[in-house]
């Protein structure tokens, strides 16, 4: 499988030892940045390029999933889940880890490398490329929405509030 992760300074050891670590177990890793320390990085355009690499390479049929981490791994979530197509959870356990991809098929996941050990973190990355997606139809339906969401503004028959237009 193609792994895609970026970082920002506060995860640069991580990501270190990510790519030897996935690529000992056979994935082909790409790292988006950064590549060297700087403590006054940004890291969206890291995130975003990795979203995107991972949002093109499914719709191209690659096996594809992303990594990305800060120190909250908050913004670097919040900066994936900008690119159509992702959907980026924050995991901080096991169980946060399988269930994002069993029952939301995300295709990224975010984590604060200031929050967790290094085989914490690995062990969670280990635990979400491992799951599949359940299928289950009611997830199945959610996403859909979700994907109808970003793609119209809408969810048919789910009266989504619309802001005034003025």
């Amino acid at each position: 499988m193609r792994i895609h992760i970026a970082t920002d300074h506060a995860g640069l050891d991580f990501s270190t030892h990510l790519i030897s670590h996935l690529g000992a177990a056979g994935h082909d890793v790409v790292d988006h940045g950064p590549v060297e320390y700087d403590a006054l990085d940004d890291y969206p355009a890291f995130c975003i390029n990795a979203a995107q690499a991972v949002a093109v390479d499914q719709a191209a049929g690659i096996e594809a999933l992303g990594v990305v981490f800060g120190g909250s791994g908050n913004g670097e979530q919040i900066a994936a889940n900008k690119v159509t197509g992702i959907r980026a959870a924050l995991v901080w356990n096991q169980s946060t880890a399988v269930l994002a991809r069993q029952h939301n098929d995300a295709n990224v996941i975010s984590i604060g490398a200031r929050q967790h050990t290094v085989e914490e973190a690995t062990s969670f990355i280990d635990a979400f490329i491992a799951e599949p997606f359940s299928g289950d139809e009611r997830h199945a339906r959610r996403i859909a929405q979700l994907a109808e969401y970003e793609a119209t503004g809408d969810i048919a028959g789910k009266n989504v509030d619309h802001p005034a237009r003025g």
